[in-house]
């Protein structure tokens, strides 16, 4: 057993991953993530590996965590597959994941997945069910870089800070999501269809709360964010301000020939679709969204080193989206806590999280995946990989701001002016890089570390994350 301690690398902002495992990051404050990974030190020998029949256990991952403004979190996840008869593995029947912690401040994850592909004949379903309190969502405006970011104001040693809870609010969501998918010809080519029950409570940050216990030097300032600012401009209309439901039908195609879903060697896989919110399902606001994503491997060495990419496009189609849906990226099926972007570690590693948010979005991924381990321990398979990449991404249609934005700002008297919340023009691309470590267990449990470096300051810094699965 080993313990791993991780620090931040990202100075004043702060950066966190989509899944349990998170890291906080602020000038003057360190976040210390404790890990334990049942991952051997010693003890490393080549085999060749088993094929698993059954239930088997896949995999545990506790967590202890310290955030000076959410507490300290506690939690693990856990996964269960069934391999059958073994002859499909490393694919599996069905599947179960089960995550749980909880920032002592409120925030947290907790989630029950399960997908199977024979309960319903012919049928792949997926199900989650999840509530996800978050006391500091990530919240950077709209449009790409026509939201200018200052890390001045969240930094406690600028002459210029506000407070670190500035670029947040508070976003509690309930979600309970179903995906479904069939053949219509062949293996490969395959219908989608899906229906999600979703809840978003919306509010400010708690700062009374996020404030309690502290000592008196560590008081966060109550003042507003820019949730706050954007609700008083009318850039979030009232009815929207509080939150709402999103009750939405999907349904799409989807190309699939991958050789294997943990970590594919060669294949395409390509899924476009539909997803309606209308009114009758008790919805505030109506609208659809179209989605297009194209993902591609080649092996370059046999079972060991691959190219892959992924390219997706998402646009608003009718209506109009409140606000705290537009960072939402559709899928056929949900694969993490959550489906954020773009920026975070589902989408751009490296640049914050939910910083690129427009109408229309689109974005690509390019991986080079390596292989250079293969061991056994504990009766169970393992390999370690390590991968580069380059993600972008950009707003290609802007959310419609208020006409007469200038004179309704000049009204609120700020002290700050126009130009540090909003710059005119187009969004450019968003471009990031870095590594991953990989370690996988009987192939479809798999730890991913993630470290990536914005190109631009306005994206942020450096960005850390640790949790499971290969990006796509």
């Amino acid at each position: 057993m080993q313990l791993l301690f991780l620090y931040d690398l990202a100075g004043p902002d702060p950066w966190e991953s989509s899944g349990i495992l998170k890291t906080k990051t602020k000038k003057m404050k360190k976040s210390l993530t404790v890990i334990l990974l049942l991952f051997p030190a010693l003890l490393l020998f080549s085999q060749e590996e088993r094929v698993k029949t059954g239930w088997k256990f896949g995999g545990a991952l506790p967590a202890v965590t310290f955030d000076t403004d959410l507490g300290f979190q506690y939690g693990a996840l856990v996964e269960f597959f069934n391999y059958g008869d073994g002859s499909n593995y490393p694919g599996y029947s069905d599947h179960i994941y089960i995550e749980g912690s909880r920032f002592t401040k409120g925030s947290g994850i907790y989630r029950l997945m399960f997908e199977s592909d024979h309960l319903i004949p012919n049928v792949d379903w997926s199900s989650d069910l999840s509530y996800l309190p978050d006391k500091a969502a990530h919240f950077y405006g709209f449009n790409g870089y026509g939201s200018v970011f200052n890390k001045e104001w969240m930094d406690e040693g600028s002459a210029e800070y506000k407070t670190r809870m500035f670029y947040r609010y508070q976003r509690n969501q309930f979600r309970f999501k179903n995906d479904f998918q069939g053949s219509l010809a062949g293996k490969n080519f395959k219908w989608n269809a899906g229906f999600a029950f979703q809840n978003f409570a919306v509010s400010p940050v708690d700062i009374e709360k996020l404030n309690k216990g502290k000592d008196p030097e560590d008081l966060l300032p109550d003042v507003n964010g820019l949730f706050d600012i954007y609700k008083d401009l009318g850039i979030i209309p009232a009815d929207e301000s509080d939150g709402g439901w999103v009750n939405s039908l999907k349904v799409g195609l989807s190309w699939d020939s991958r050789d294997n879903k943990p970590n594919p060697m060669k294949g395409v896989w390509t899924e476009l679709g539909i997803e309606a919110v209308p009114g009758f399902l008790g919805n505030e606001s109506s609208f659809s969204k179209f989605y297009l994503t194209h993902r591609q491997y080649f092996t370059l060495i046999e079972n060991d080193l691959s190219l892959v990419y992924r390219v997706g496009y998402q646009a608003t189609l009718t209506g109009h989206a409140p606000f705290y849906y537009q960072s939402q990226v559709i899928t056929s099926r949900l694969t993490g806590a959550t489906s954020e972007g773009l920026g975070g570690s589902s989408t751009l590693r490296g640049i914050m999280k939910n910083r690129v948010v427009g109408d229309d979005f689109a974005y690509a991924n390019v991986e080079l995946r390596w292989k250079p381990l293969y061991f056994t321990l504990f009766n169970q398979d393992f390999y370690i990989g390590i991968n580069l990449f380059y993600d972008l991404g950009m707003v290609t249609k802007a959310i419609e701001l208020p006409e007469d934005l200038l004179g309704r700002y000049s009204a609120l008297g700020l002290a700050d002016s126009y130009s540090d919340y909003f710059k005119s023009g187009n969004d450019t691309f968003h471009q990031s890089a870095g590594a991953s470590l990989m370690i996988a267990m009987n192939q479809n449990f798999v730890i991913a570390v993630d470290l990536g470096k914005a190109f631009n300051e306005q994206d942020g810094n450096i960005g850390f994350s640790m949790g499971l699965n290969y990006l796509f």
